[in-house]
């Protein structure tokens, strides 16, 4: 994994307080261990997409997606995050990995191997 200097942590002035510095800094990490998470999803979407399309699969699972509503919906209960935010996330997410694999599908059909 190659990372950026400046990119982890934002900079911040030296006359913001150190507990709000911190806080910050908190944030920030958790920033970018979302952004990896969600690279790390996305890698593994894509090698469904690419399953899906070899197996001329739709790249949309109704079922599969109301299921995981479900599940995420519960674990946002559990965790004390608002159910519907939690919600919105996900069909934000699923929007775009449908997209892919509907690229990926597409690009197999017309002979490629990469979206």
């Amino acid at each position: 994994m190659t990372t950026t200097p400046g990119i982890h942590r934002s900079n911040e002035p030296d006359e913001v307080p150190a507990a709000l510095r911190s806080a910050r800094a908190t944030i920030d990490n958790i920033d970018a261990a979302l952004v990896h998470l969600l690279a790390e999803r996305f890698r593994c979407t894509k090698q469904v997409g690419v399953m899906k399309a070899e197996l001329k699969l739709p790249p949309s699972d109704p079922d599969r997606e109301d299921r995981q509503v479900a599940r995420l919906r519960a674990l946002a209960e559990e965790a004390g995050l608002d159910p519907v935010f939690a919600e919105k996330f996900l069909k934000f997410i699923v929007d775009e990995v449908i997209r892919h694999h509907e690229d990926i599908a597409e690009a197999r059909a017309n002979g490629g191997t990469k979206p």
